[in-house]
């Protein structure tokens, strides 16, 4: 088993992440040269994957979970401008690569779908009219429609409505300029892409160790799952992109940087419908109020879904507790990543995330008539011959050392590089694929930094606004968005 090649870049994981850290990398340096390494039989099959993820394009829209509520009151948008903000980068991106050719006319992976927020009772709408008065406040969401008026909110989305109690108090907001995402074929073609202009790609085959050599390179050890035929490489850069496999990965690296860093994996599961005259009625995605205790990607929501053209309806997801990192992963996942130096970490968040444990146990418990009641509360008149269960994918959250309390859960994602900037990871969930190519330049910026000046005009034909927010020129913000519709095919 000799060390027989070297590469300039090694991607391990076939999912959104290393296709846009690879294409961006090939449009920097388009003489390195790029192996992906997939564990699976092929790409986006883990949380890239449209049927495993939200889909939603995260952009702050329509979830609650990015807009807090304050001690005195007042609605802290922040989160949502930055997520926001992160999306428009990714949009920028696409519409550039598209413009270009090197998104195939046929990848469809984005359409023009509505996102809405939904809520019941004086409390949540209160909550919600105050949301909506705080963010229409900034020019990112200037657009955003609010109504309390059912008749109005049923031209929206009649299922919402549809045999619900007409005295019952309901508000909804509506920001049309929302979008339905299908990462899988997204990912998909920007992989195609890079395998035309001669990246490589090893499916079936599972990065197995990590070592730093002498010269600050790496070796890449991997067996491919079929023939348990064994190989090595030396990588001058490494990207960990492999979802909950990320941690084992840069555990094994050694690298300093993940010390303390632990993952708390939770699993879902949705109810879909293919019924086409119950899809017609519901081109949305529609995010509801949190249960309490709930980790933020179980919000409840009612989601348009297009996959290969064809629509769907999906809610969920309902929550619940594994112990794998991936959903094709190993049952050992948590307990062999547990280390002396994240012990602290993760027992001071199964002690301060009490609640969180308990709603996913009430969620398992849950019997197929109480889960069916949830989808009732968005729909009332939905049947359940319509709808099947669809199990979704694994989310594995962050856990990171903290001063006061031992260790957190983070809801969101972090890159994990070492100090050299030979390596680099990333961990955690949601908003994720949405903000790929803002996070991936992050990427860049850490693992790169001499050579980012010299790699910044690619940058900005790349994605026009780099280096700068659209939050800061409301009028130019309206002339990227409109652009960058228009090169996506969308309608708004």
């Amino acid at each position: 088993m000799a060390e027989d090649e070297t590469i300039d870049v090694v991607l391990i994981g076939g999912g959104i992440m290393s296709a846009t850290l690879g294409t961006l990398l090939h449009a920097l340096q388009p003489d390195w040269s790029i192996r992906i390494y997939e564990r699976l039989g092929g790409v986006a099959l883990e949380s890239s994957n449209p049927w495993n993820n939200a889909g939603t394009g995260h952009a702050a829209l329509c979830e609650l979970n990015y807009t807090p509520e304050k001690a005195d009151g007042s609605i802290d948008i922040s989160s949502a401008v930055k997520v926001n903000e992160q999306f428009q980068v990714s949009r920028e991106f696409w519409a550039t690569l598209a413009e270009h050719a090197r998104l195939p006319r046929e990848a469809v992976f984005i359409n023009s779908t509505p996102h809405m927020t939904f809520v019941r009772g004086s409390e949540h709408i209160d909550f919600l009219r105050r949301r909506w008065e705080a963010l229409t406040d900034h020019p990112l969401f200037a657009d955003m429609e609010y109504s309390e008026d059912p008749k109005v909110i049923h031209d929206w989305a009649p299922l919402l409505m549809l045999g619900r109690d007409r005295y019952e108090p309901v508000a909804a907001t509506r920001a049309e300029a929302g979008t339905d995402v299908d990462f899988g074929a997204l990912t998909n073609a920007l992989i195609d892409s890079l395998l035309d202009d001669g990246a490589e790609l090893h499916l079936n085959t599972e990065v197995s160790g990590l070592k730093r050599l002498p010269d600050g390179a790496w070796r890449v050890r991997s067996r491919h799952s079929v023939g348990l035929d064994r190989h090595e490489v030396k990588a001058r850069f490494v990207f960990v992109g492999a979802g909950g496999w990320a941690l084992k990965l840069l555990q094994k690296a050694g690298i300093p940087e993940a010390k303390g860093y632990g993952l708390f994996p939770i699993s879902g599961q949705w109810l879909r419908s293919d019924d086409p005259a119950i899809v017609a009625q519901h081109r949305a995605k529609v995010y509801g109020k949190a249960s309490l205790g709930a980790p933020p990607m179980s919000v409840p929501h009612l989601d348009t879904r297009i996959v290969d053209g064809k629509a769907s309806l999906l809610f969920g997801p309902y929550a619940g507790l594994s112990p794998r990192f991936l959903k094709r992963g190993n049952i050992l996942d948590l307990p062999l990543s547990v280390r002396p130096h994240n012990l602290i970490p993760m027992l001071a968040v199964a002690k301060d995330n009490f609640a969180l444990v308990q709603y996913l146990v009430r969620e398992l418990t849950k019997s197929k008539k109480a889960k069916f009641a949830s989808l009732q509360e968005f729909y009332p008149d939905a049947d359940p011959s319509d709808w099947y269960p669809l199990s979704a994918g694994q989310r594995a959250q962050v856990i990171k050392k903290d001063a006061k309390k031992g260790g957190v859960l983070q809801f969101g994602t972090e890159v994990v590089g070492g100090a050299d900037g030979t390596i680099a990871g990333l961990l955690g969930a949601s908003p994720g694929a949405s903000t790929a190519a803002a996070i991936m330049l992050d990427v860049l910026g850490r693992s790169f930094p001499a050579l980012m000046p010299g790699w910044q005009p690619e940058l900005q034909r790349l994605i026009p606004t780099y280096g700068s927010l659209l939050s800061d020129d409301p009028r130019n913000a309206r002339r990227v968005q409109a652009a960058t519709a228009k090169a996506l095919g969308l309608t708004a």
